[in-house]
């Protein structure tokens, strides 16, 4: 009975899963005609839903809330540090555009952070394997730095358009990439890699284990790519938008380079392609080819069941 009651939720949080998967697809397909506002609640609300379920029931709620904690005071610290001195991304300021602020960070960022990061953390440990109590050195720091490249895959996307054309961000001096300046990446790629390998640190420096390890479906890791995917959508969507309606209008950045909107959005479009998708496509294909599942936990924050399928506390 415990089991087919088990096997039951399991379903059940599976659908579940892949529903949020197919909202957020269609939200990110509808972005171009979404208010703004409208649009920021449905590109961080399903990430952050699916990222707390999914994490869930690979790593334990403590985990989650781990990354959670990490995530937000290491991207926190980082942002009103560049701000202020503008180490490590450059010098820059928000507007009000994203709302109210936590010092001088909109309160929308953190959860950003947090949502993408860990679609990019699941894309490193399917690449390169999992990190858990005892993990050696290599996936121990392998992982985080390619996590980090996911992730910045999504600024170089992303960055243009909030910044020169919506002006939710203001870089003081422009920059090349349609105003954006390298270092800009350059400090996601160390923010970015900071939280990820103290999260890394955390799970292998967890306590011991109490509960079997059973692998997880490979449904599960195609959840998470297929997310990841979803993210990258609304760029190819976005410039298509423009294509149909024929907008393109020359924006200026603070350095006084004019820049045309139908160019960022199909730089946008062209990087989503070559950056996200194809990380996508790589991590769908490692486990098409047989690559073994990987684990759900070792520890006791996640019940899992037993070799003879009965549920462990």
């Amino acid at each position: 009975m415990n089991q087919h009651s088990n096997q039951r939720g399991k379903a059940s949080s599976s659908l579940a899963l892949w529903a949020v998967v197919a909202v957020f697809t269609l939200c990110a397909l509808l972005s171009p005609v979404l208010p703004s506002a409208l649009a920021d609640l449905a590109f961080v609300g399903p990430l952050i839903v699916f990222g707390a379920v999914h994490g869930t029931k690979r790593y334990g709620w403590r985990a989650v809330v781990t990354f959670a904690v990490i995530t937000l005071v290491v991207s926190n610290i980082m942002e009103n540090l560049s701000i202020i001195t503008g180490f490590p991304f450059g010098h820059y300021h928000y507007t009000d555009g994203l709302g109210a602020k936590l010092f001088l960070v909109p309160l929308l960022i953190g959860p950003a952070y947090i949502a993408v990061g860990y679609l990019s953390w699941v894309m490193g440990t399917v690449l390169i394997g999992p990190v858990r109590r005892g993990s050696g050195l290599f996936n121990t720091v392998a992982v985080p730095a390619v996590a980090s490249f996911a992730m910045v895959f999504w600024d170089i996307c992303m960055d243009p358009g909030m910044a020169t054309v919506q002006q939710n961000w203001i870089w003081e001096e422009g920059g090349g990439f349609f105003g954006v300046p390298l270092v800009n990446y350059l400090g996601w790629f160390l923010t970015v890699y900071v939280f990820f390998q103290l999260f890394a640190l955390f799970l292998r420096h967890r306590g011991e284990a109490t509960v079997d390890v059973i692998p997880l479906p490979k449904s599960y890791y195609y959840q998470a790519i297929a997310m990841y995917a979803a993210v990258a959508l609304k760029y190819p969507t976005r410039y298509l938008a423009g294509l149909v309606s024929g907008d393109s209008e020359s924006v200026t950045d603070a350095a006084g380079h004019t820049w045309w909107t139908g160019d960022i959005d199909e730089t946008a479009a062209l990087m989503s392609i070559v950056t996200m998708f194809f990380v996508a496509v790589l991590a769908a294909l490692q486990l098409a080819q047989g690559r073994p599942t990987l684990p759900r936990t070792d520890h006791p924050d996640t019940p899992t069941l037993s070799a003879a399928g009965q549920r462990s506390s």
